[in-house]
């Protein structure tokens, strides 16, 4: 499964670089609802969990379908108007006046029940493929398709659909009340310290789209991108699919620090599409980390490996002790090498093969990562 960005005829105009308060705290909350995933601010939730009030951890857990598997729309709602263009909600990239951590909250009080009850429902179903939920409020096949699925999820998904369907009006107040209660449990501080480090990625990108174009600018973001021609486009590597063309509808990218290592993509329809992508990529992407994995199962190069882990050797050395041609030897290094998991070091007319232990002992955390992203 992959989204697919089309790029014919989007110039970097066709895309908008903004720092969203809002998006970010969907991140924080995301790293608080399942911090063992996020092993760079674990020690960071875990005291934000210990201090924090009985309230805000009851909504934690009640309102966590909104920001653990199924991003909801609502975080991204306000971000951009019909041009494309910042709106009331989201901070453009660049120098900004101080702004109150939670103020982009008005758009949300001022969504139109049907709406947020719309991008409710696909949250609590966890996704978009084979649902309708425009009228979820009023038909009750809509309704039953909604509790069939959160009914399959882990709970609370079941019950926050049920009490969508029960009060839209007062689950809404009462998740406008939990966003609010965030900033002095965690999140105002947490914007004081992101917001410049964001700004400073937003101006980033906002230059590579302008000197490099919107091929070069995309594919950054992602170690699992690939980029294609005819026409041309940039591919990621993502659990969904997903088509996007800028031409035809301006794209949102926004930063995130708490929400990496995630690539984010929304692109519902009739909205604007968002890429929320991580500040700082992951450096192994899927493809690189499965190859590594997969060089790993052959048992003569693994016997390869042994002998490269204790000292570097030459081909000629690692051919005698092994029983091998050094044609088949070199063909194994080329691999190894070509995949990161062997360095080289020339002695003369000499070349030493040794085993990159450092890479080799990150293939763990690397898998994890690149299946998050």
């Amino acid at each position: 499964m992959s989204v697919v960005v089309v790029l014919e005829g989007a110039g970097p105009g066709r895309f908008t670089v903004a720092v969203s308060p809002l998006a970010e705290l969907a991140a924080g909350l995301h790293v608080l609802t399942g911090h063992g995933h996020h092993a760079e601010h674990a020690p960071w939730a875990r005291e934000v969990a210990r201090t924090a009030p009985t309230a805000f951890r009851a909504g934690l857990r009640r309102f966590s379908p909104l920001w653990t598997a199924l991003r909801w729309r609502g975080f991204y709602t306000g971000l951009a108007g019909p041009t494309g263009r910042p709106a009331p909600g989201s901070v453009p990239a660049g120098p900004t006046p101080p702004l109150p951590p939670l103020s982009p909250l008005a758009p949300l009080s001022r969504l139109p029940l049907d709406h947020f009850a719309e991008l409710t429902a696909y949250s609590c179903a966890s996704g978009y493929h084979g649902y309708a939920f425009d009228r979820v409020l009023r038909d009750p096949a809509q309704s039953a398709a909604l509790r069939h699925a959160a009914s399959g999820l882990p709970e609370p998904h079941l019950e926050l659909a049920e009490a969508l369907l029960r009060d839209p009006e007062a689950l809404r107040a009462d998740v406008l009340a939990f966003l609010d209660l965030c900033r002095p449990v965690f999140f105002g501080a947490l914007w004081a310290e992101t917001e410049p480090l964001l700004a400073r990625a937003a101006h980033r990108v906002r230059q590579r789209l302008a000197d490099d174009g919107p091929v070069a600018a995309l594919a950054a973001l992602s170690p699992s991108s690939v980029r294609l021609a005819d026409p041309p486009r940039v591919v990621f590597d993502k659990v969904h699919h997903a088509v996007i063309t800028p031409a035809r509808t301006p794209v949102l990218l926004i930063p995130t620090r708490y929400g990496a290592p995630h690539l984010v993509v929304k692109n519902e329809p009739g909205l604007p599409p968002v890429l929320h992508f991580p500040v700082d990529a992951p450096v192994v992407g899927v493809t690189l980390a499965r190859s590594r994995m997969l060089a790993l199962t052959d048992p003569s190069r693994v016997r390869l490996c042994r002998l490269i882990a204790r000292q570097s050797m030459t081909t000629a050395d690692l051919a005698d002790r092994l029983s091998m041609t050094r044609p088949q030897v070199s063909r194994h290094l080329r691999a190894l090498r070509d995949l990161g998991l062997v360095r080289t070091e020339r002695n003369g007319r000499y070349v030493h093969y040794g085993l990159d232990l450092d890479a080799v002992d990150r293939i763990g955390r690397d898998v994890a990562t690149a299946l998050q992203y």
